[in-house]
């Protein structure tokens, strides 16, 4: 029997939940037209910093159609990846809760292959492409449009019944579907995450300054030194920051996790501040080699340590590095 568009758009959303994503939103693949001034504006006034990367392929970002040719719809799946637990030293420097365990790309990636196997079990070959992070996409963009929630004034995608601790992830392809519309933003008057920001990196509501983040100095900032003018406003952040997610009130709806390969590896949460002081690569080998931290490297989780007040051991350490 063949599927009506909206009995195969529903189908899809329940195949989706029956592989683990918490929600499924569709919209229709066209050209982001609202998003367009908004996104050459935060380019020109240089507000992603050094991530050169953000500003190439501007007319991807704005049209899935480029990225997928006869691409339909743009179907956004959530993935939750909150863990409340905490280091058991307070004094131990933190890193975002993202990056607890596995490298969210594999596993992701992995939970889309399985859905979209199943898919296609059902409806036949679909064309089209997965993105997990990893393409000129605005994400955000498309999860607001699909329905699963409006984005936040720091930028992040909240959910009403489940905060924002989510990856998000798209499948751009040919199939036909229903689209959802937007829901309404519930973000009011509250300014908490703007004045909980320690680096002021969100000046006004719904901008968040790329260049000013904790999370683009210590992941992205590939230079030898943190700016010094900075000093003392990370707290104990040697990783990304969660700072304008904890100060969320709709982050008291999150719920933990059940993705075993996002659990911290052994020994992660027990480190104290001078188990971090003695961090040598093999443990950091250890630690994050299938982690997301991996990005910064030894050298450059290193130079976090010492910005944030951790230093090592022993002198000359870094110089020593290959």
């Amino acid at each position: 029997m063949q599927l009506t568009v909206s009995d195969r758009t529903q189908w899809v959303k329940r195949l989706a939940l029956d592989h683990g994503f918490q929600y499924c939103g569709v919209s229709r693949a066209e050209f982001l037209a609202e998003e367009a001034p908004r996104l050459e504006a935060w380019l020109r006034q240089e507000q992603h910093g050094k991530m050169a990367y953000m500003a190439r392929h501007f007319d991807e970002r704005l049209d899935p159609r480029k990225l997928v040719p006869g691409a339909r719809s743009v179907i956004t799946l959530l993935y939750n990846y909150h863990n409340p637990d905490r280091a058991i030293d307070p004094d131990a420097p933190r890193i975002s809760q993202y990056a607890y365990g596995k490298d969210y790309h594999h596993v992701i990636k992995a939970k889309m292959r399985g859905w979209l196997q199943a898919l296609e079990a059902q409806l036949g070959a679909v064309e089209g492409r997965v993105f997990v992070d990893s393409a000129p996409v605005l994400e955000r963009a498309w999860a607001r449009r699909s329905g699963v929630g409006w984005i936040g004034k720091n930028s992040n995608l909240i959910h009403p019944k489940a905060g924002s601790y989510y990856f998000l992830c798209e499948f751009i392809s040919d199939l036909e579907l229903e689209p959802d519309g937007p829901i309404r933003d519930y973000c009011g008057t509250c300014t908490a995450c703007m004045d909980a920001c320690p680096t002021d990196a969100i000046p006004s509501p719904y901008v968040v300054d790329g260049s000013r983040c904790i999370s683009y100095f210590t992941i992205e900032l590939r230079d030898e030194l943190l700016p010094d003018a900075l000093r003392g406003k990370f707290g104990n952040w040697a990783f990304g920051c969660d700072i304008c997610q904890e100060v969320c009130p709709w982050n008291r709806f999150s719920r933990r996790h059940s993705e075993l390969a996002f659990t911290p590896p052994d020994g992660l949460l027990g480190m104290e501040r001078s188990d971090w002081q003695e961090l040598t690569q093999e443990v950091f080998q250890r630690l994050f080699r299938h982690s997301p931290v991996k990005r910064t490297g030894y050298k450059g989780l290193l130079r976090n340590l010492r910005f944030v007040g951790v230093d090592q051991a022993a002198e000359g350490s870094v110089d020593q590095l290959p």
